[in-house]
């Protein structure tokens, strides 16, 4: 038609190929379809499934990069505590040089008799009369009519007890602690600190030598009562009971102090199961509760703290908790906690050891925390009198496990009047064996609290078994002592350097040695020392 615009194209005759395809499905007579319906919804599904793979794959390469970040960050850092600590070692090496060089100091010479003349004349010298005979000079004494006399040397008094409190409940034999196959480096150095700290040697004029000093053979050990951490341990005792009528009186108390005591178990029964910051806060959470009783803020009765130590302590200036009472709330609470960890270490730390040191980190920070000591000094002997009646071989103490009186010595527990048996009570002791090793070895290098036990407690355990005479070792000492040494070779070593190199010879070879059966748990000490010497390279002997 004249006039009228040009007609217009055909849309699909500039489309592409793929277009038209797409616009002629929209465009086909099947559109509506079920069949067509169901291609939709399979190819939407393939698509989906395409963008989840690609989603993952790049959630995948995400976390990939942050693990490796975080071994970069990890492995910095350890870089840095290995300086610091080679850094601490090569000081306390010239430390230790310093202290052990000697400077031999000359003695005096005596004052030159002064030159006297002649007399004019002799003088006849009086008959000494009986009643004063002839003075005699002595070293500056006068000695009337008397030859002088040289007092025997008396012998080297016996070591203290550990603890001080009572002797020790068995006869100790001096322990040879010296590196027979050794570098000459390590059994130089090593030899007089180990002799010294296991008292195999005897001082003279401040000098250490190894002579041995004739005795006389002791006297057989007078029958002891029983020691001061057992009598602490009846002490707490009696305060449950003091605890449970108090709380019969006072229906607050009684409410309150079931819920702090339900709360403690439930804080310590969490360390082995978290990670740094659930036991942190679980720390803090039993922090708060010991502060609180020790605040009063439930009226209880009040305490003498002397009567849960091993020592009594006389007031001093400086601490916050220097009254000569306490709430007895608060020590009925560190008896709670003391007992909920020690139950861990058993339930948790025997099957596995290394559930044992987070909750000796608990027990450290809870002791050392300066509002929770008194007149001072930490109340670490409510633990110690617990681990006491568990463990009696840490202290020494052995006997026969064949017999009913010597299972009762080394601590073989019963249930329902009959003993455990002998696995149940390895295990037991493994746990609590490995659990004072994560209390006695912290480190509070770096740290303004005062270490509550320190590591020389450790020592004098391992002694103690170590000094057991040949006849008498059982497997307990050994699998106890398996349980303090390994997984914390490490930190005994950092505290007592190449001693504890021979320390660990005495115990992981000399002492398996001596034992009259090598039973398995025996060999478990050789094992030991197999694994450190795979894992670190250290050759005991």
């Amino acid at each position: 038609m004249a006039g009228s615009s040009p007609a217009r194209p055909n849309g699909n005759q500039w489309a592409s190929p793929s277009s038209r395809s797409v616009i002629s499905d929209i465009l086909a007579g099947d559109r509506n379809s079920e069949a067509r319906h169901r291609l939709l919804i399979e190819a939407a599904r393939r698509e989906h499934e395409r963008v989840r793979e690609e989603a993952e794959r790049v959630y995948q390469e995400h976390l990939l990069r942050q693990e490796q970040e975080r071994l970069v960050e990890e492995r910095k850092k350890e870089e840095e505590r290995i300086r610091a600590e080679e850094q601490l070692a090569a000081d306390r090496r010239k430390l230790n040089a310093l202290k052990a060089k000697k400077v031999e100091i000359p003695p005096v010479l005596p004052n030159p008799e002064p030159v006297k003349a002649p007399p004019a004349a002799p003088k006849p010298v009086p008959t000494a009369t009986p009643s004063q005979p002839p003075a005699t000079q002595v070293n500056g004494n006068t000695l009337f009519g008397k030859k002088p006399e040289i007092q025997p040397a008396s012998a080297p008094a016996a070591p203290k007890p550990f603890g001080g409190f009572g002797q020790t409940p068995t006869s100790a034999q001096p322990v040879t602690a010296v590196l027979k196959q050794s570098t000459p480096a390590v059994a130089a150095s090593s030899q007089p600190a180990i002799s010294n700290l296991l008292g195999n040697n005897t001082q003279v004029n401040g000098l250490t030598t190894s002579a041995t000093v004739a005795k006389p053979p002791a006297p057989a050990p007078a029958q002891q009562g029983p020691d001061r951490l057992t009598v602490i341990h009846k002490n707490l005792k009696e305060l449950r009971k003091s605890m449970l009528e108090q709380a019969i009186a006072n229906p607050a108390l009684k409410a309150r102090m079931g819920d702090m005591r339900r709360e403690i178990r439930k804080c310590v029964g969490q360390l082995t199961g978290g990670g740094v910051g659930v036991n942190r806060q679980q720390n803090n959470m039993i922090a708060a509760l010991l502060r609180e009783a020790l605040e009063n803020r439930v009226q209880s009765q009040l305490v003498d703290p002397n009567t849960f130590l091993t020592e009594p302590r006389a007031p001093v200036q400086g601490p916050t908790n220097n009254d000569p009472q306490i709430p007895s709330l608060f020590i009925y609470l560190l008896n709670v906690f003391a007992k909920a960890t020690i139950s861990q270490f058993i339930n948790e730390g025997g099957p596995r050891p290394e559930t044992a040191d987070p909750v000796g980190v608990c027990i450290a920070a809870v002791f050392s925390d300066p509002a929770f000591a008194w007149r001072g000094a930490s109340m670490i002997d409510i633990l110690l009198a617990k681990f006491r009646v568990v463990c009696p071989v840490l202290w020494g103490y052995r006997g026969s496990e064949k017999t009913e009186q010597g299972r009762a010595r080394i601590g073989w527990w019963k249930e329902n009047g009959r003993w455990v048996t002998e696995q149940v009570h390895f295990d037991r002791m493994t746990g609590l064996g490995a659990g004072f090793a994560a209390i006695s070895l912290r480190n509070f290098g770096s740290s303004k609290k005062q270490n509550p036990y320190p590591p020389r407690h450790y020592w004098a355990a391992m002694a103690k078994i170590v000094n057991t005479p040949s006849a008498e070792i059982s497997n307990t000492q050994c699998v106890v002592l398996k349980a303090m040494i390994q997984n914390y070779e490490e930190k005994f070593i950092h505290a007592y350097g190449t001693a504890a190199l021979a320390a660990l010879r005495t115990a992981l070879i000399e002492f398996p040695a001596r034992a009259p059966v090598k039973s398995s748990a025996v060999n478990s000490l050789q094992v030991v020392h197999d694994l450190l010497r795979k894992s670190t390279g250290v050759v005991l002997g």
